[in-house]
């Protein structure tokens, strides 16, 4: 090859104390397709941040274009210098045309007033360019999710982009939409741009990649040229870690899951859910795995009620039942902890004790309403007790405590009900090893005591320690399920490869 247009060597990042980048490098070249990959939180969308402007590396890294160190201080910096970065969610203006969207920061302008009929007439060979069946004039707003991909391309080249990031560019498109996308990816290559893709999806880095890099946990892992992508390869290297040893889930081979407790029977939305069922038994853990767009938490809201299901209906105990909101869910025994504890959880200026007893209100409330707030109390201290929240007392602001402790709290609100069923979304995001194993202790005794729980997970050594059976999505579809068993233990790499599709690719 000729000499690099991109060079990224040590680059670093850290948020306070994370490091979320540690000595990262990258080299890429005019006219390649560079696919970057790796598990959840690896440090991809971090890295191109760094790339494109939005965020400032740690002190030591270096950028290199055409072989010069560059400073890119912001978005308009990466510009600037030729970067274009086209996010999983668009960053269209609907209201706007499409030639206003292309020109968008960089308008044309005559006598202080936008120059439209000049933009329209600068985007049109553009569009064309790119095999656009839609006009410079059509506003963003009428286009589909394939169309509007298009229109950030476009903007991309009239701004005289060089390289081009993709983040999971197909995520919300057709099969036809993802098939002319891939063969206009191929057009730019040949034409000499540079483009890093970043995708989960092992048959499209197939399909498009001339080169790999993976990351892990926030550092380079290595990387392949075509003639080494293979399935089983990259997939080792995404999850070649160990299962941790805090995991304290005993494993019985001999034990068998009980009756049946939760069913979801050909569930489905209007769109990220395509017909799903499950089942969960009694004192049995079921792991939800799969790639960020699954469908894995639309899934858990259909069940609860967060949602509307188009089609398809909800069990408990062999029994089919109307569950149309998340409070009915509570009514009919199934309890849900969001993935986001901050924003949907838990209420940060309230006490631990408000926060614990919020679901069970109206079950301690006394003479016509009131609330009994010795009962309260008391349910408070032993759950401080039993989960070992650490805080000054019960009286203390929910929000003043760690990300672990906030997450039992949370928790312990849920217990309150005594559910027969817990759906468990993300448990440990954003807690520390020791309250992770804490909360690992606390699930499994929940199955112990013949709780039937769901848990969805983005972290495959949590899945793998914790679950009895792992049941993988992709693309809004059950790809399959893994069991554990005295011969056959669960494996990363089954996993990955169901979430993937490789288990038909390597087949």
């Amino acid at each position: 090859m000729s000499e690099p247009i991109l060079e990224m060597r040590r680059v670093s990042k850290s948020f306070f104390s994370i490091k979320a980048l540690r000595d990262v490098d990258l080299t890429v070249y005019a006219g390649e397709i560079h696919a970057l990959m790796g598990e959840n939180g690896a440090g991809k969308s971090t890295l191109m941040k760094i790339l494109s402007g939005a965020y400032r590396p740690d002190p030591g890294s270096e950028i290199r274009i055409d072989g010069q160190p560059v400073q890119i201080s912001g978005p308009l910096g990466g510009r600037a210098a030729g970067i274009a970065i086209i996010y999983q969610e668009l960053s269209l203006a609907p209201n706007l045309s499409v030639a206003e969207n292309i020109y968008l920061g960089r308008e044309t302008s005559r006598g202080g007033l936008l120059a439209r009929e000049a933009m329209q007439a600068g985007a049109g060979p553009i569009l064309a360019r790119l095999g656009a069946d839609f006009t410079p004039q059509t506003q963003v707003a009428n286009l589909s999710m394939g169309q509007r991909q298009l229109v950030e391309i476009a903007r991309a080249l009239h701004a005289r982009s060089r390289i081009l990031i993709m983040d999971e560019p197909t995520t919300a498109l057709s099969a036809g939409e993802s098939e002319r996308l891939f063969a206009l990816i191929r057009q730019l290559r040949a034409e000499g741009l540079a483009i890093i893709y970043i995708s989960h999806r092992m048959d499209e880095v197939y399909a498009l990649g001339d080169r790999v890099t993976v990351l892990r946990d926030g550092t380079l892992v290595g990387s392949l040229d075509k003639p080494d992508i293979r399935a089983d390869t990259i997939v080792r290297m995404m999850v070649g870690r160990d299962v941790s040893s805090f995991y304290k889930k005993e494993h019985d081979p001999s034990a068998r899951p009980g009756a049946p407790v939760l069913a979801a029977v050909d569930i489905a939305d209007n769109s990220r859910v395509k017909g799903c069922s499950l089942t969960v038994h009694a004192g049995e853990v079921v792991g939800l795995a799969g790639l960020v767009g699954a469908g894995r938490t639309e899934l858990a809201h259909l069940i609860i009620g967060a949602a509307p299901m188009t089609s398809g209906h909800v069990e408990i105990e062999g029994r089919a039942v109307s569950i149309r909101t998340p409070g009915e869910a509570l009514d009919a025994g199934i309890a849900y902890l969001t993935e986001d504890r901050k924003a949907l959880g838990l209420f940060l200026d309230m006490s631990c004790l408000d926060n614990i007893n919020l679901a069970v209100l109206g079950r301690d409330a006394k003479f016509g309403g009131i609330l009994d707030r010795d009962k309260a109390r008391d349910r408070a201290k032993r759950a401080f007790a039993t989960l070992g929240i650490r805080a000054a007392n019960v009286g203390v602001p929910a929000g003043g405590l760690s990300g672990g402790n906030q997450q039992k709290v949370l928790l312990s609100r849920l217990l309150a009900i005594g559910p027969k069923i817990l759906i468990l979304d993300e448990p440990t995001r954003g807690v520390d090893v020791g309250a992770k194993s804490e909360i690992y202790s606390i699930i499994d005794n929940l199955a112990k005591s013949g709780t039937a729980v769901l848990v969805i997970s983005s972290d495959l050594p949590e899945i793998i320690g914790i679950c009895d059976r792992v049941v993988v999505m992709r693309a809004g579809h059950i790809a399959g399920q893994i069991r554990r068993d005295a011969t056959s233990p669960l494996s990363q790499e089954e996993i990955m490869a169901l979430a993937t599709g490789t288990e038909q690719l390597d087949a």
